[in-house]
Parts: structure tokens; C-alpha cells; sequence
């Protein structure tokens, strides 16, 4: 059996890092006022340093989501076991590195898979694993996974691969679901996590990352599907297989997309052209029996009226 675990984080600034580090500088100062002087050591010209982007060390874990799927074999659909959100506002930080940890250290070990997971996800959760005392050797490779090797198998960073390592600009995880015809972040975008979290939102926080886990791991289906990896009827089972999880547990409005997108590339069948209305050579009929019906129509066309 085959386990894979798609994750994401949300994140606040952990002020009482960030004290530490001002050191005399954040003496008086208040939270508000601190996250300001944080922000400008940080922010770029003209960005709002209130609000600036910190460095990975001085980010908390607000939430965490994942998403566990299993399949029996290789020419097996993959089918979603668990898909779960804990955050701050109800569950201790610690707590919710601990339970990811459980999840790492099950067996099979699993394989670990996200979106800009090599950049930003996997180095806060070692921060926060310094920073908590909490213990994480499966994270850091007790498990037999080498997470932390961005060029192997056991961490597949989407982001990372399909930008080829970076030597073309990161994508987002929204336009790579627009590939596979997915809106992704239609609610919440991560610059509202920290006031959300302030204003005890943590609910709506871990309903986004939930999303994001599983506009994720559909990207990730038909990045295993490019690359040859799943095969044209595991697939589309394994998209049949999602919808009908979302269906089942997740019949909330922000999941409705996720489960008819899914559905709908679960139901795509090959579509072959078997008939020219000119006779091409055998190499043009070989090339349009791998295309797709309205393509194939296409060139079926042209091909008529340059034969004719």
C-alpha cells in the first residue's frame, strides 16, 4: 500500500521571537507596535511595514491542513482517507506539531507532498520544532523519508517541480489549478490569516488551508498523470474517487468546485478520431488517433480541403 500526505500552513508572526531578536529596540513597545518595527526590518520600498512579510524564523504555525490518500497498488486509483484542520484558536501550537508528526510517523511512511512546501512550510515547521520543544524525527527522516531532498521522491514540492527547480518563476497555486480548470482562493487570500486569527476567525482560517490542501492535491493527480506516473484510468478514478469524498464530508459551499471539477475530470474518457473525410498518410493517421475529438475534427477539416 502507497500513502501520501498533502499539506499546507498558515502562519502569524510570533512576537515573542521577534521580541528576543529586538532585543533593547522592543522594550515598551506593544504587540502592534513590535510587529511594526519587525515589518521594517523586512519590508521592500513602499510596502506598509505593519503588515510586511517577516522572515521564515519569525513565523508561528495559526493552522495546519492535510489531506491523507492511499492506494493499493500502483495501477490503483488513489483514494482520500482524511482531510483536517487544526488551528490555534482551539488547539496549542505544539499540539498540532505533535498530531502532524503521528501523521509522519505512521506506516507505510508517506510520502509528503505540497505547494512551496520546500520554501517556506517544511523550514517553519523545523523552526517551530525548535521553537516548542516539540520533538520531530520523523519530519527531520526517523521515518525512512527523506523530506527534506527536494531532487527525490518522498517530498514532492509542486511548486518547486513544475517551475524545474526554479530556473523559471514559481507559480502560484492558483494558476496552476487553472490548468486543470480549478478557481482556487475564491475566499480567503493569506495576507487576511494574521487578522482573521487576531480577531479569533481561526474556524475560517483552517476552512481556507483545508481548500488549498485539496485544490493541491488535485494538481498534484494530474501532475502524477503528465508525468506518466498514474495512468489514464487510475486517474480518473482517483478524481471520481475525491468527488465522492467531498460529497460525503465536505457538502459545505467553499468544497463545491474541488468536488465538480474532480468530478468532472473523473469522467473524462479518451476520445479517439476513427474517420477522415480525405485519406492522410499513415503517419497523419497515426498522430490524429492520439488527439482529442474536437482537435481531431479540426485537422480532419483542413486535411479534407487540401486533398480535395
Amino acid at each position: 500500500m502507497d500513502r501520501v500526505v498533502v499539506f499546507d500552513i498558515e502562519t502569524v508572526p510570533d512576537l515573542v521571537a521577534g521580541r528576543a531578536l529586538m532585543g533593547d529596540q522592543a522594550e515598551g513597545l506593544d504587540d502592534a507596535a513590535l510587529r511594526e518595527r519587525l515589518g521594517a526590518r523586512y519590508a521592500r520600498e513602499g510596502q506598509d511595514a505593519a503588515t510586511a512579510f517577516l522572515k521564515v524564523p519569525l513565523h508561528a504555525v495559526a493552522c495546519l491542513a492535510l489531506l491523507v490518500a492511499e492506494r493499493d497498488g500502483a495501477d490503483e486509483p488513489w483514494r482520500v482517507r482524511r482531510l483536517a484542520a487544526r488551528h490555534t484558536g482551539d488547539t496549542p501550537e505544539a499540539e498540532i506539531l505533535a498530531l502532524f508528526e503521528r501523521t509522519l510517523s505512521s506506516r507505510p511512511a508517506p510520502i509528503l507532498a505540497g505547494f512551496n512546501t520546500s520554501g517556506f512550510d517544511l523550514p517553519v515547521l523545523r523552526y517551530r520544532a525548535m521553537a516548542t520543544g516539540v520533538p520531530m524525527p520523523a519530519l527531520h527522516g526517523a521515518n525512512g523519508r527523506n523530506y527534506g531532498y527536494r531532487y527525490g521522491t518522498d517530498h514532492l514540492d509542486l511548486a518547486d517541480r513544475l517551475s524545474g527547480f526554479r530556473a523559471s518563476p514559481l507559480p502560484s497555486l492558483t494558476e496552476a489549478a487553472a490548468l486543470i480548470g480549478l478557481t482556487a482562493k475564491a475566499g480567503m487570500h493569506g495576507a487576511e490569516v494574521e487578522p482573521a486569527m487576531a480577531a479569533g476567525r481561526g474556524a475560517e482560517v483552517a476552512t481556507y488551508c483545508e481548500t488549498d490542501v485539496c485544490a493541491t492535491w488535485m494538481v498534484l493527480l494530474r501532475f502524477w498523470q503528465a508525468m506518466g506516473a498514474l495512468g489514464p484510468d487510475a486517474a480518473r478514478g482517483s478524481f471520481r474517487a475525491f468527488a465522492d469524498f467531498l460529497e460525503e464530508h465536505r457538502a459545505e459551499p467553499d468544497f463545491a468546485e474541488h468536488a465538480a471539477v474532480s468530478a468532472g475530470l473523473g469522467a473524462q474518457g479518451r476520445q479517439h478520431c476513427t474517420t477522415l473525410t480525405a485519406s492522410p498518410p499513415s503517419e497523419v493517421s497515426l498522430y490524429l488517433s492520439d488527439m482529442s475529438s474536437p482537435v481531431c475534427r479540426m485537422v480532419a477539416i483542413t486535411w479534407s480541403r487540401l486533398t480535395r
